[in-house]
């Protein structure tokens, strides 16, 4: 099957936002004669849910279909006994797919979230940080001292919560782009955490569990980390 049929197929069923019997005999017979085919039944299922998403009202319903997606995907993968398999993702803007992608991973994060980004003005992107810290992830933050203070930051409002925020202290800006998830996943690109980014911008996000990439970028906040640590003062 190409590209383009399995989209005719998948929006003949949407017609009337019900999968009827007669389509889900003829769906299960189709797919079964291509069982063997694990990468066109995976660009299936993601052309399914993509579908879906651009019949959404908002980007904060498709966060969930986003959800959906990455649980199925899981499912799949323990069905099959398969090993976590490479990630290599690349989303664009202008628009809301990096936006709905950070949150996504914020979303999924159980234990460590280490950011390190030039400057966070979106707010929905701020909101799923919080979640995070309130559920009970470590959260850290590392941006550039010039932008906390920029009208629209979050950042003071993060640290007031009690997120660990860290600004660079020279008279050259902390540029970077990317976070770590759980340390199993990395999302880095030109892409700034702004509204400006998401509605106008053209600007990219590759997410990727590759334990190079992981370790360098790991490496590489944890010295920053240490670098941008408060200056200790003494007792009078």
């Amino acid at each position: 099957m190409q590209p383009d049929e399995i989209d005719e197929i998948l929006l003949r069923t949407w017609d009337d936002r019900r999968l009827s019997r007669g389509e889900k005999k003829v769906l299960t017979a189709l797919l079964g004669e291509h069982r063997e085919e694990r990468e066109l039944l995976a660009y299936f299922r993601h052309r399914a849910f993509e579908i879906a998403r651009r019949q959404l009202p908002d980007s904060r319903t498709a966060e969930v279909v986003d959800w959906l997606e990455e649980i199925f995907k899981a499912l799949a993968h323990a069905e099959a006994g398969e090993e976590v398999p490479t990630l290599a993702e690349a989303h664009f803007s202008p628009g809301d797919r990096c936006r709905r992608r950070i949150v996504s991973l914020l979303g999924l994060t159980r234990r460590t979230a280490d950011v390190c980004v030039f400057t966070i003005t979106d707010d929905r992107i701020a909101h799923a940080l919080l979640e995070a810290h309130a559920r009970g992830v470590k959260v850290r933050i590392i941006t550039d001292n010039e932008k906390v203070v920029d009208r629209g930051s979050d950042i003071e409002d993060l640290a007031r919560a009690g997120l660990a925020v860290r600004t660079d202290c020279s008279e050259h800006h902390m540029h970077h782009k990317f976070a770590l998830f759980d340390d199993a996943f990395l999302v880095t690109g030109s892409y700034n955490w702004t509204v400006s980014a998401a509605s106008y911008n053209a600007e990219n996000i590759i997410v990727s569990n590759d334990r190079r990439l992981i370790q360098a970028f790991g490496e590489t906040f944890e010295r920053l980390w240490q670098a941008f640590a408060p200056a200790a003062t003494s007792a009078g």
